[in-house]
């Protein structure tokens, strides 16, 4: 049984809000119901986004048609950083 109802964040806005997004709270689980925060399958911890910090599409950065030998990178934030959308490039080869 999973927890539900947790609070993620106290806004929508908080959630997204660029460099200051909301601190996240609590775990975060995966479809499978695992606790991506502390789940050894889940090493970087990364929510892949391909956005700008301000929510935009990063067109150049968002792993779109990308291919397993290729060395495209995508936007991707540390969920450790709590802010989902102050990503960094990341090789969309990255598990």
């Amino acid at each position: 049984l999973f927890p539900q109802g947790q609070l993620l964040a106290k806004s929508w806005s908080s959630l997204f809000g660029g460099q200051s997004g909301a601190a996240l709270r609590g775990p975060i689980y995966s479809f499978n119901g695992r606790n991506v925060l502390t789940d050894p399958l889940w090493p970087l911890q990364l929510a892949w986004h391909g956005s700008t910090p301000r929510g935009g599409h990063a067109r150049r950065w968002d792993c779109q048609g990308w291919r397993s030998s290729g060395t495209a990178e995508g936007m991707a934030a540390a969920l450790s950083e709590g802010r989902l959308l102050a990503g960094h490039r990341h090789n969309c080869s990255t598990p």
